[in-house]
């Protein structure tokens, strides 16, 4: 990275200098955000992921713009037309859109009407009408007439076409066209010819136009989809007359036979080319501002979903429901292990229900099991009722699980490996279990564009959509933490420093080894080197190690500040772990050094008040309204309580229990003026909803939660 990008990346970020250019050396280093935010915060001023994330992302701009001026300046050398004055404009330009205008001219073309016209010798004539000079233009025109040009309109028409490109390649015509698209563009769409009942879905835009700069990010993104699945014609731009009167403006110095010719020419070069070429990019522009919104908001859905509150180290019997084909039975152990799968009939048309109740029993008992966890697909509802009423012989907790995805899973080279011998609803069974039993460490294993929490998620830009969720799902499990000895592979992939070589490679050393006894052992582990272990030791957890702090946040490199702690108070670390006196008699301030300031003795100390807690808390059963199973059930004014499951700019969806999720829009979320759904609730929030509306042939539920 060039140093001097560091005080442009400043300044654009609006950060300290020295915080920028020493989170920009541990990015080159190879230190990975979750580590730079949580372990060197000294280094960058206590920066948290998102700046770091900024600056990166600024960076890797930077070093793009960089790459295409080197490009533009060795394509207009190699023209032999790269004056000085010409290359420092380049070098001194680091906006993307101003480079392109600059390029413009010297770009190789196709053959243009311009470039006909130039071989016929029409440039010098284009040259004197462009001057404005001249009194009479034909009589200039009747000069240039040869065997290529006919007559005196054929040279005129050459000499237009050739100041329409001219026109079309001006900075300053295509800034005064930005600008009136900035200020005035609208986009209208209309329904294709013939396509009005083949493309109903699409009914609301069919005469639609509103102000672009106002068009929200799922209606862009909506349009777009009508336009490409050719249901919809879309237009972007301002009012014709507004954009020729700013170049008239611009161009024209009199009123004259010269003038005259030059608005010709204006008229086509905006119709053809500049007005095509500037909607070109406000279309890109709208389309990357919508990408950016909706991925906002997947993004944010995904970190909530990421994070719901685990059972935890439970032993848990997942079902996965079914009518016909019934209902898939799995038993698991505390850490996710299968332990026994069958199947069981007890809804129509089998109903073999005495007989599937006694089974579910057996095996409660028999592996002394303490959850049930169902699938909320077909039958969930259902078969949750059914074991609701069962007396079990020790207490039993009953979960309804989202099961989004789950499929996904079950059928992917992932679950293949864990279970070569099983087919997909086992697999898909296990995957319902282990979801109630840890949410993140199940969900990493899902595509999230599977996980059913997204917002026009497979129309925004695919590689930006990937690196956004991959770094959710990096941030999370690094926040919550991961148990080194019973982790997936899929899992220990997105701790901080490893990657998939090196989580395959803990994997076999657990198979030859056994467990880890402590953090340090992870040294022996193949191809892990020093830097590999300070990025990822600290995101580790051993459950019940030698070392306590091995079961914390707190990193290696700092446990010999710990012990001193310990030392100085004359105990054990273990008495400062479990006495939140000794803790309170800790004076921070004798412990700051070159390498360790406040902001990481204070992490410390949070650490050792709460060693292995999980910061996501702990699941609630759920019960929907009783009675309530189909659209049919639901009335007009009823209030019941439901789960939110999706929320996007316009509302939330919520589950009610009827199989097909219901939206509260964002002006019935609250008596007051909500700009973004995620202000007033949050992914799997438990809510109550009055039904506004039932629409059964479109399957559709308007729900309120105003004065529930």
């Amino acid at each position: 990275m060039s140093n001097s990008n560091i005080p442009r990346i400043s300044k654009i970020l609006n950060l300290p200098l020295q915080k920028v250019q020493n989170t920009i050396a541990l990015l080159e280093e190879g230190a990975t955000i979750p580590f730079i935010s949580r372990y060197r915060k000294e280094v960058t001023g206590s920066l948290d992921e998102v700046q770091i994330a900024d600056i990166q992302q600024e960076v890797k701009r930077l070093q793009e713009i960089e790459k295409r001026k080197e490009t533009i300046l060795k394509a207009i050398e190699e023209q032999g037309k790269l004056s000085p004055e010409l290359k420092k404009r380049i070098e001194d330009s680091f906006d993307l859109t101003e480079l392109e205008d600059i390029y413009l001219p010297y770009k190789k073309k196709r053959k243009t009407k311009a470039t006909v016209a130039k071989e016929k010798g029409l440039e010098p004539l284009a040259e004197s009408i462009w001057q404005q000079g001249l009194e009479n233009p034909e009589s200039e025109a009747a000069k240039f007439l040869n065997e290529e040009v006919a007559n005196i309109e054929e040279a005129l028409q050459g000499a237009r076409d050739i100041i329409a490109e001219k026109i079309n390649e001006d900075p300053k015509a295509r800034t005064r066209i930005r600008k009136t698209f900035e200020e005035e563009a609208t986009i209208k769409s209309r329904v294709a010819r013939g396509k009005d009942k083949e493309g109903a879905k699409y009914k609301d835009y069919f005469e639609f136009e509103e102000a672009l700069s106002k068009c929200p990010s799922h209606r862009l993104l909506a349009i777009r989809r009508g336009e490409e699945e050719g249901f919809l014609r879309v237009n972007i731009g301002p009012e014709t007359e507004e954009s020729l009167y700013q170049l008239e403006r611009l161009f024209l110095r009199n009123q004259s036979a010269n003038a005259d010719q030059i608005k010709e020419a204006i008229q086509d070069g905006y119709k053809r080319l500049l007005s095509p070429s500037i909607e070109t990019e406000f279309r890109k522009l709208a389309k990357e501002k919508a990408d950016e919104e909706a991925i906002r908001v997947f993004t944010e859905n995904l970190r909530q979903l990421l994070l719901a509150a685990p059972l935890g180290q439970k032993r848990v019997i997942a079902l996965d429901p079914g009518f016909r084909s019934g209902c898939k039975v799995v038993c698991l152990d505390e850490s996710g292990t299968l332990l026994y799968n069958s199947n069981i009939y007890p809804h129509p048309p089998q109903s073999k229900t005495q007989e599937a109740i006694a089974d579910v029993k057996a095996l409660v008992h028999k592996f002394q099991l303490d959850a049930i966890a169902i699938g909320n697909g077909t039958a969930g509802r259902e078969t949750l009722a059914l074991f609701r009423s069962v007396k079990f012989d020790h207490p039993v907790q009953l979960f309804l699980v989202n099961e989004s995805g789950a499929s996904i899973y079950s059928a992917s080279a992932v679950a293949r490996e864990e279970f070569p011998d099983k087919d997909v609803t086992v697999r898909g069974a296990v995957s319902i279990g282990r979801r109630l039993m840890d949410p993140l460490a199940e969900l990493v294993k899902i595509d999230p564009k599977s996980i059913g929490v997204g917002q026009y998620q497979h129309d925004v830009n695919q590689t930006q959509l990937k690196e956004s969720l991959d770094r959710v799902v990096e941030s999370c499990v690094n926040s919550v933490g991961v148990n080194l000895n019973t982790a997936s592979k899929h899992l220990l992939t997105y701790v901080s420093g490893l990657g998939p070589t090196l989580a395959q490679n803990i994997i076999d050393y657990r198979k030859d080894n056994g467990t880890f006894s402590a953090r340090r052992d992870l040294k022996s582990v193949a191809r892990m080197g020093d830097k590999a272990f300070e990025q990822c030791a600290g995101f580790l957890r051993i459950r019940s190690g030698k070392n306590p702090l091995d079961n914390t946040a707190v990193h290696p490199e700092s446990y010999s500040i710990v012990k001193q702690m310990a030392k100085d108070l004359n105990c054990k670390v273990e008495q400062l772990i479990d006495d939140a006196n000794l803790r309170k008699q800790i004076q921070l301030q004798n412990y700051v050094s070159d390498a360790v300031g406040l902001p990481t003795l204070n992490d410390i100390l949070k650490e050792l008040a709460k060693p292995g807690l999980d910061p996501r808390g702990e699941v609630q059963p759920f019960e929907f309204a009783e009675g309530i199973h189909s659209m049919e059930d639901l009335k007009v004014g009823m209030v019941i309580p439901g789960l939110v499951t999706n929320i996007t700019n316009f509302g939330a969806f919520v589950d009610i229990g009827v199989k097909q999720d219901g939206l509260v829009h964002v002006s019935q979320m609250a008596n007051r003026f909500i700009k973004n759904p995620a202000d007033v609730v949050s992914l799997q929030q438990k809510v109550m909803v009055r039904i506004q509306e039932v629409d059964i042939a479109r399957n559709r539920i308007q729900l309120s939660m105003k004065e529930v």
